[in-house]
């Protein structure tokens, strides 16, 4: 995903600490994923299939295969990913490699989906 320079602006590093800076890396992000999934719910067959962002929360519904919901945590500047694979994680945004990035594996949070999606769904995405 390319994360436009008006957000990230001329610097390198990327600080966190305006909120106003996090509300837009994290927004845009999770607005790129509900477009990406809505594109690859059509081209998957799977009884149940629902996208939806409401209340700033990202909800995808995959009928008996379960349920993934994505969201921002403001307090701790962070996207908090719920996934019926690998349970919870939290994703903070890695300014080097402009991901958001699980501390304790150091996953990207667009690999991990793409990768539990693909196992699930017997369909690749890409979701970057």
């Amino acid at each position: 995903m390319v994360v436009d320079d008006a957000i990230v602006g001329a610097h390198e590093a990327f600080s966190l600490r305006e909120e106003n800076e996090f509300h837009k890396l994290a927004d845009s992000t999770i607005h790129h994923l509900l477009e990406k999934l809505e594109v690859y719910g059509d081209n998957v067959d799977i009884d149940g299939f629902d996208v939806d962002y409401g209340n700033e929360v990202l909800t995808l519904k995959l009928g008996d295969l379960g349920t993934y919901v994505v969201n921002k945590q403001t307090p701790n500047r962070q996207i908090w990913l719920s996934s019926p694979v690998s349970g919870p994680s939290r994703f903070d945004w890695d300014s080097s490699s402009q991901a958001w990035v699980y501390r304790r594996n150091k996953a990207n949070l667009f690999s991990v989906l793409e990768s539990e999606l693909e196992k699930l769904c017997g369909e690749s995405v890409s979701l970057s």
